[in-house]
């Protein structure tokens, strides 16, 4: 069973959303106001967090963005506003998924699916969960979800760790833009490839020498993006 948290102030909605759930083996806790939210989000571990954008106390982008420091958890942002800057602001806060008012709940249950299922499959498997990898003075443990430069701790984002782990453990692979936004966040259309661009460029800052040459993340001219095969 699935156990997610429904963040919703509006009441009539938030019974929705839960009879959505209760239909994908869910079991449902709903808070009405972002402080009790991000509260309740911190201190149980959920496997999705349905999250409306307009809330009494903290609103959803900071509430995503404050999670995001210390948990992973799933997230489906839902808002009135369709407005593509939005989108992509939920996007880079870490958001998986994004959907807006009004939607049908078939809309939503395949969402919700989509999301769950990725998650599932990126969930580490016990026999690699002592899997490091190292590429020079870059080090990246996949059990702690560490990632450390000359042994000192880089602060990445959910994003821009799961980007070093899929190169890393693809060397030499190029990833077309596309699919890294297909994989990372689970959008197969155009028109959000600069996400990707910019988490790279963030990713880049972190963990690079010199950015206007790259050492592990590099770039296949015409394509995407690559680990470097020759570390």
């Amino acid at each position: 069973m699935n156990n997610i948290l429904i963040i919703e102030d509006d009441k009539d909605i938030s019974r929705l959303l839960e009879i959505a759930m209760k239909d994908l083996d869910g079991s449902t806790t709903v808070a009405h106001n972002g402080l009790l939210g991000l509260d309740l989000a911190q201190e149980a571990d959920y496997d999705l967090i349905l999250l409306d954008v307009k809330l009494p106390g903290m609103n959803g982008v900071e509430l995503c963005r404050e999670l995001r420091k210390s948990k992973q958890t799933p997230v489906i942002m839902v808002t009135a506003n369709s407005e593509e800057i939005d989108k992509v602001l939920g996007l880079e806060i870490g958001a998986d998924d994004y959907i807006t008012k009004p939607f049908s709940m078939r809309e939503l249950k395949a969402r919700a699916k989509a999301v769950l299922r990725r998650a599932q499959q990126s969930a580490p498997d016990a026999r690699f969960r002592e899997s490091v990898i190292k590429a020079k003075e870059l080090e990246i443990d996949m059990n702690k979800r560490r990632v450390t430069l000359d042994g000192s701790n880089v602060e990445l984002s959910p994003k821009e760790y799961e980007l070093i782990c899929l190169l890393a453990q693809n060397v030499g692979r190029s990833y077309s833009r596309a699919e890294l936004l297909d994989t990372i966040w689970g959008y197969n259309f155009e028109g959000y490839e600069h996400t990707v661009n910019s988490h790279i460029n963030r990713l880049r800052s972190k963990i690079e020498p010199d950015m206007a040459n790259p050492k592990f993340v590099l770039t296949t001219w015409g394509v995407g993006y690559r680990f470097n095969e020759d570390l």
